[in-house]
C-alpha cells in the first residue's frame, strides 16, 4: 500500500476519531466506535484475559499496525492503574504524523487531558529506539514491513490491528501468522478483530488454539489465539 494515500479524519459512532482512506474505503478503527473496539478487542479480550490466566509482574506487547496510537495509548492508561511495567512494540509500515495524532484527541475523548503529552510524547519518540515514555511502560516503535519481522519468544501479548484482509489479504496468510506464533511466548494470545474464516484456518494452520468471542459494537465476532506449544 502506497504511503502517499489519502487520509482524511473521520468521528465514529462512540464520539471518537479514526483516519479514514478514501481510495480504499478502509478505516483504522471501527466507524462503530474506535475507542470501544480497541476496548473490547484489545483490553478485555487480550490484556484483561492474560493477567487472569497468568500472574504476572510485567507483559511484553507487541502490536501489528502502531496507526494512530490509540491501543498504546489505552494500554498504558490500564496499565498504569494496575501499577504494571509494560514493554510495548508497535510495529508500523506508513505513520502516521503529529499533527494527525494530535487531530485524533484521544485524551480529551478519554476523559484523560492531563495525559496529553503521554499521548504526543509516543508519536514524538525516535523510531527503532527503546523510550521510557514512564518509568513503567516503555515503548519501542519500528518501522517495518509485517513480513520482515523475526522476533522469537519475546511476547506475552499481540494485538494484531493491520488494515483488513479486503484491502491487505497478504497481511493475513500463513506466513505471517506463523511469525506471530513463533514471536510468542508459551501460552502467548493474538487477538484481532477480524472473524472470518480463512483467517482462523490460516491461525490453526501454524499451531494456533483459535477461540471465537463475542465481537465489538457493530462486530458479531472476533478472533483470539493462543500458542499452546512451548
Amino acid at each position: 500500500m502506497e504511503n502517499k494515500i489519502q487520509r482524511e479524519i473521520i468521528t465514529t459512532a462512540d464520539g471518537s476519531k479514526t483516519i479514514h482512506l478514501p481510495e480504499l474505503n478502509e478505516h483504522y478503527h471501527s466507524k462503530h466506535g474506535a475507542i470501544n473496539e480497541a476496548k473490547h478487542v484489545f483490553i478485555k479480550s487480550g490484556f484483561d484475559h492474560i493477567l487472569s490466566k497468568n500472574a504476572s509482574d510485567s507483559l511484553d506487547i507487541m502490536e501489528i499496525g502502531f496507526g494512530t496510537g490509540l491501543n498504546a495509548f489505552i494500554t498504558f492508561l490500564e496499565a498504569e492503574k494496575k501499577h504494571l511495567p509494560i514493554h510495548y512494540v508497535g510495529v508500523e509500515a506508513y505513520p502516521i504524523t503529529l499533527s494527525e495524532a494530535k487531530l485524533m484527541k484521544y485524551p480529551e475523548v478519554l476523559a484523560v487531558k492531563e495525559k496529553q503529552q503521554i499521548f504526543e510524547v509516543m508519536h514524538q519518540s525516535s523510531w527503532e529506539l527503546p523510550v521510557a515514555i514512564t518509568s513503567n511502560f516503555k515503548l519501542v516503535k519500528r518501522k517495518q514491513f509485517f513480513v520482515d519481522i523475526i522476533d522469537k519468544n519475546n511476547f506475552d501479548l499481540i494485538y494484531f490491528d493491520a488494515f483488513g484482509a479486503r484491502v491487505q489479504p497478504e497481511l493475513w496468510t500463513i506466513e505471517i501468522f506463523r511469525k506471530m506464533y513463533v514471536a510468542l511466548r508459551y501460552r502467548g494470545v493474538l487477538v484481532t478483530y477480524a472473524a472470518k474464516g480463512s483467517v482462523r484456518r490460516a491461525m490453526q494452520e501454524v499451531g494456533f488454539v483459535v477461540e471465537r468471542l463475542p465481537g465489538p459494537p457493530g462486530k458479531r465476532e472476533m478472533l483470539r489465539a493462543t500458542k499452546v506449544e512451548p
